[in-house]
């Protein structure tokens, strides 16, 4: 974590914890990505704010960067296969969890769900078994 910045961590997660409570006041959604990608493959469903949303997620690191904030390059695995088998698991953890972290973490537990709270919890058991495994057996 050499490049943690504190004001950049706190400035961004108060603007996610604001986009959240206004979608959440202004059209009564919940912003958990895995539901609005979901809607947005279902024909006939209300797609215009879906599709507005996950643009907005595209378009506003891509302006950041075009007005010379600084970004970091992403940080990918060599292998394709490995690349697949993640999202597939993702996806299926997803489903699973009927939410992802995003909706989970965000916006469940600012509503006191205890199945957010629940989820919540094992996602971050289960990454902290991860990153431990990845840096301390399998990586070193």
């Amino acid at each position: 974590m050499a490049n943690f910045t504190p004001v950049s961590a706190a400035i961004g997660g108060a603007l996610i914890g604001l986009s959240a409570v206004l979608l959440m006041l202004l059209s009564g959604r919940i912003a958990g990505i895995s539901g609005i990608v979901g809607e947005c493959l279902i024909p006939g469903s209300d797609k215009g704010w879906r599709l507005a949303f996950l643009a907005g997620l595209v378009a506003v690191p891509l302006l950041a960067a075009l007005l010379g904030f600084p970004a970091a390059a992403p940080s990918m695995p060599s292998s394709l296969g490995l690349i697949v088998v993640s999202g597939l698991l993702v996806g299926f953890g997803t489903r699973m969890a009927s939410g992802c972290t995003s909706g989970h973490g965000i916006c469940g537990i600012a509503r006191v769900s205890s199945r957010s709270l629940a989820a919540t919890a094992i996602f971050m058991a289960c990454a902290i078994v991860v990153v431990f495994l990845t840096r301390h057996v399998v990586g070193g």
